[in-house]
């Protein structure tokens, strides 16, 4: 069996997907508005000024919307896989870029080490999104199904919720 289709995990990507999805609804219905989110196996966290009404409609959409195709929507650039990513890819060109030839002082590869660091982050663009698609999300909801909304908190202006969701 495949790693990604263990149960546990691909509940957390599908969780994964249906939380980009719904903040991608979030973010059309309600403009400027900052969100972040969190999956887990069991469903995901969202945190940003959002009312819990707005939440469930928007995850119900979101739900719905993937089902009927919509997989695009399983992609979101704010990704933490995005960020990962272009850290990963800089900070592996930059430690090449330090130790590759005679060791001269690392200073005088800084400019070196800037250059490498800035085409890795521009090379990294395309490759979140493929690993999102690829391995941190699935778009196949299968037989997911929202189970509750609940506001766990708010802190400020910032509101906290928990998306439960069942799925096998």
């Amino acid at each position: 069996m495949n790693l990604l289709d263990t149960p546990i995990i691909r509940r957390t990507r599908r969780n994964h997907a249906l939380e980009h999805a719904t903040i991608h609804l979030l973010s059309t219905a309600l403009p400027g508005t900052s969100m972040a989110g969190r999956s887990t196996p069991f469903g995901f966290y969202l945190y940003g000024n959002v009312t819990q009404e707005a939440l469930m409609d928007a995850a119900h959409q979101a739900l719905a919307r993937l089902r009927g195709g919509e997989h695009r929507l399983a992609i979101h650039p704010g990704c933490g896989t995005n960020y990962l990513t272009a850290g990963a890819f800089s900070g592996l060109a930059v430690f090449t870029t330090l130790n590759i030839g005679h060791q001269r002082d690392r200073w005088s590869k800084l400019p070196d080490a800037l250059i490498a660091a800035t085409l890795a982050l521009i090379l990294s663009q395309p490759v979140g999104p493929m690993l999102q698609e690829k391995f941190t999300t699935l778009a196949d909801m299968g037989d997911l199904a929202i189970a509750s909304v609940r506001k766990l908190s708010a802190r400020g202006k910032v509101n906290a919720y928990y998306v439960e969701t069942i799925s096998s």
